[in-house]
């Protein structure tokens, strides 16, 4: 299996420009001659000043194209240009620095903007939602200079719902420590915020970062926590209030289950239903979606990393096409992948690629940037030949398809 390290600098150019990006389009993005481009993936005349433009343009490290840091897992063009940008977004607002361009909008039309973006993100568009994200950050960031003191919370509020949402695209991405000073912004802005709900989504935010990153004793002491301190009254809780608890006790329900503690699983599901059928359907609010669907095709997954296989098979058999048109896209799509896993750990070989193989097809973009889809096609072995390379080759496991190791079921939330 090949490393990204064995490859050359100029081989590995021609990786990162891919399929759609042609060498004369990579020498106008560069402002480089297009015989210069050529020679650079001939690993000819590879200057250092060579090196910067090109790196510039493929929205990528110059470390990554010598081969010191590997490239970010199913990333093309467009997403390593969206985390680039989202990074200066984050670094500049934090510190203070705006583009001239860039305007107040009023408190309305900003809260306007942050629902359209989590919309983005929860359909699984997380290109488009990182490239709005960016653009929310700094705007929001401009309406707090001109709030007048006194009047600045919803400003606040409104700035860190924008930085979690970028930790959260940036973490889907792979762009760890982006994820990581995204949600310290965020955090720092709720608390500004006086808004004891805002820090708890930055506090569950932070928590989905510790897991992606194996921590998981770190995150699941916050997640409990995110979950604790919004618990509401069900005998009046707004629904609002309902979404955020049901989703954040739910993601703690998740957290126990890669710990492994059933007993905690078990508690956490428990208040996790009671709030889904408290409130009858599926709900969007505070940049989150949460219902009794929801409930329902998370335990799945849930049961499945606990080994439960009957048990998520039992859940599975009790959701119907209904159920599913009710999800999010990118909740549906999550739900078909941990659907697949529990039919592939039941030896159900052909039943787990035909649904993995049509999740793939009917969200490309969203499992791009998913690791569970290659850990499916690993444990798959018994499966017929036609339909494992058909699946495989749907799956992309490194740049152009390159095989990278494939990613350990753990990590894959």
């Amino acid at each position: 299996m090949a490393r990204w390290s064995d490859y050359t600098t100029g081989q590995r150019i021609k990786i990162l420009r891919g399929k759609t990006l042609r060498q004369t389009d990579l020498a106008e993005l560069t402002g480089l001659s297009l015989p210069t481009v050529q020679q650079a993936e001939q690993d000819k005349r590879l200057t250092l000043q060579t090196l910067l433009l090109i790196a510039n343009a493929l929205g990528t490290d110059t470390s990554v194209l010598l081969g010191q840091q590997g490239p970010r897992r199913g990333m093309e063009q467009d997403d390593r240009a969206t985390v680039k940008a989202l990074a200066r977004a984050v670094h500049d607002t934090s510190a203070g620095l705006f583009p001239d361009n860039v305007t107040a909008p009023p408190l309305p039309g900003l809260a306007e903007t942050a629902k359209q973006c989590w919309d983005l993100y929860w359909d699984g568009k997380y290109v488009a939602a990182g490239a709005v994200a960016g653009q929310l950050i700094q705007e929001a960031g401009a309406r707090l200079h001109e709030q007048p003191d006194g009047e600045r919370a919803e400003a606040w509020r409104l700035l860190s719902d924008a930085y979690r949402l970028a930790a959260y695209v940036a973490n889907l991405m792979g762009s760890r420590d982006l994820a990581y000073a995204a949600i310290g912004h965020a955090q720092f802005a709720a608390a500004h915020a006086d808004d004891g709900l805002s820090s708890a989504l930055v506090m569950s935010g932070r928590a989905w970062i510790y897991l992606r990153d194996a921590r998981l004793t770190d995150s699941l002491a916050l997640a409990e926590k995110a979950a604790n301190d919004i618990e509401p009254r069900f005998s009046r809780a707004t629904t609002g209030e309902l979404v955020a608890y049901g989703s954040h006790i739910n993601f703690a329900a998740v957290v126990a289950s890669r710990v492994g503690d059933e007993g905690l699983v078990g508690d956490y599901l428990s208040q996790s239903h009671a709030a889904g059928a408290r409130m009858g359907r599926e709900e969007r609010a505070h940049g989150t979606v949460f219902g009794p669907v929801t409930a329902s095709t998370q335990a799945v997954g849930i049961k499945v990393a606990l080994g439960r296989t009957g048990e998520a098979l039992g859940l599975i058999a009790d959701i119907n096409p209904q159920h599913e048109a009710a999800l999010s896209g990118a909740a549906r799509s999550r739900y078909a992948m941990d659907k697949a896993m529990a039919q592939a750990e039941a030896k159900m070989w052909d039943a787990s690629l035909d649904t993995l193989e049509q999740a793939l097809l009917d969200h490309p973009v969203w499992a791009r940037h998913q690791a569970l889809p290659a850990v499916i096609v690993e444990k798959v072995g018994r499966a017929s030949t036609a339909r494992l390379q058909r699946v495989s080759k749907l799956v992309a496991t490194g740049p152009e398809g390159i095989g990278f190791a494939p990613p350990k079921a753990k990590k894959t939330l």
